[in-house]
């Protein structure tokens, strides 16, 4: 009898906890969301608070899938994009290649005034070579081997091979409006950003020869990154505030996502799960957050003026992102902002990267002829060097990773 009352006081309990649950759930998160006609200044991005909780069968409501996307849920994306295979396992500290373990620690620095490359030991901070090309290089980006550096020279509308190893370079090659250099996960296609020509050129990766040109609906097509898979690739539109989605293989666009009418997304990389993408907006001074599976808008992150470049740490737990005045460090796992690192006399800094070991960060500065190399472990400049001049950009080389897909070292 007494078994028997004990049993009837569990059932009652459990079925009040199972009540108060259900109620729980129908609770909806006091922190605002931002609706797609308000700018994205709230404050609780503001001040880097955590992005609040979206449910994804309602933000699907509100952004439908476009021909070509797909449906999974937030929680499929997660489980078949990321845990599976983190996007930078193989981007850890001192995970070289065989391909370029002989290839010499430099700091590829453009400058466009001197028509050649000038090459920084990461040791002792000092030019140690100018690499004369004969054109004003906008952009290094290592080819899907990693045996080639790729020198753009996006005014003039040329590529010049250069080998990683031996730093000679090849034969330049005519290439239209090469604003930015991207290569396909299986390294068969090489893809060129044209800029305000709104259309991608679809390239052999060795030689640079047109295959085919694919027109986009993206005016300042520049920056782009690839899915988790490798199926598709998000493609930043700095002049018509949006992003497209790429079919790589069908060389066809599968879909279009507007921003914000004053947006001007810049760059663009994946989480390290897979499950989104972070787009920066220097106009909106932060950073967008993009659902990879259903390429809608999950939320904004406020860094700061000037938002531009983004670089993942070697560990996969902080995204960079260069801007005016300072570099703000997103943690990706938080998706807020967890500090920033003031620039020395109030620079702003462009694309660049983290060293092999991870323990540097080697941003160009924005203002001619600079370069910081800032430790990751403090964030305080040790070096200001004095290299390059007339574009904003450099590379690191060589970096861990299996193979480039592109722009100045996005490896995987």
């Amino acid at each position: 009898m007494v078994r028997l009352r004990n049993r009837r006081r569990l059932r009652v309990a459990l079925t009040g906890t199972c009540a108060g649950l259900v109620a729980l759930s129908g609770c909806r998160s006091p922190v605002p969301f931002y609706a797609d006609d308000q700018r994205p200044d709230a404050p609780v991005f503001g001040l880097g608070g955590p992005m609040p909780y979206i449910d994804p069968d309602a933000r699907a409501a509100a952004v439908p899938d476009l021909p070509g996307g797909r449906s999974a849920g937030r929680t499929d994306a997660s489980r078949t994009l990321g845990r599976a295979a983190p996007v930078y396992a193989w981007t850890r500290p001192g995970m070289l290649s065989p391909v370029v373990r002989e290839v010499p620690a430099r700091i590829w620095v453009p400058n466009a005034a001197r028509r050649a490359v000038e090459l920084v030991d990461p040791r002792t901070f000092q030019v140690v070579h100018r690499l004369r090309l004969g054109i004003a290089p906008r952009q290094i980006v290592p080819s899907w081997d990693l045996k080639t550096l790729w020198v753009g020279d996006g005014a003039g509308g040329t590529l010049v091979p250069v080998d990683a190893r031996t730093g000679r370079r090849g034969r330049a090659v005519a290439v239209t409006s090469p604003h930015d250099l991207y290569f396909t996960p299986d390294g068969g296609t090489a893809l060129v950003m044209t800029g305000r020509l709104r259309r991608i050129d679809f390239r052999d990766p060795r030689t640079m020869r047109l295959r085919h040109s694919l027109p986009v609906p993206c005016d300042g097509a520049r920056h782009a990154d690839f899915s988790a898979a490798g199926d598709f690739l998000i493609v930043t539109c700095a002049r018509s505030g949006g992003l497209v989605r790429i079919d790589p293989k069908r060389g066809t666009v599968t879909g279009v996502l507007p921003l914000h009418r004053r947006a001007a997304p810049e760059d663009v990389r994946l989480s390290p799960d897979g499950t989104v993408f972070y787009v920066s907006d220097p106009v909106a001074q932060g950073v967008w957050v993009i659902d990879a599976e259903r390429f809608g808008k999950l939320g904004f992150i406020r860094t700061g003026p000037g938002a531009g470049a983004l670089t993942p740490s070697r560990d996969g737990s902080i995204l960079y992102v260069s801007g005016s005045v300072a570099v703000s460090l997103i943690d990706f796992t938080a998706r807020r902002v967890v500090g920033r690192w003031r620039l020395p006399l109030g620079g702003s800094a462009g694309p660049g990267g983290v060293s092999a070991d991870g323990k540097v960060l080697w941003l160009p500065g924005r203002s001619p002829g600079l370069v910081y190399a800032i430790p990751t472990s403090t964030g305080r400049p040790i070096r200001v060097i004095r290299a390059g001049g007339g574009s904003p950009n450099l590379c690191v080389y060589p970096q861990p990773g299996r193979f480039s897909l592109g722009h100045t070292g996005n490896l995987r």
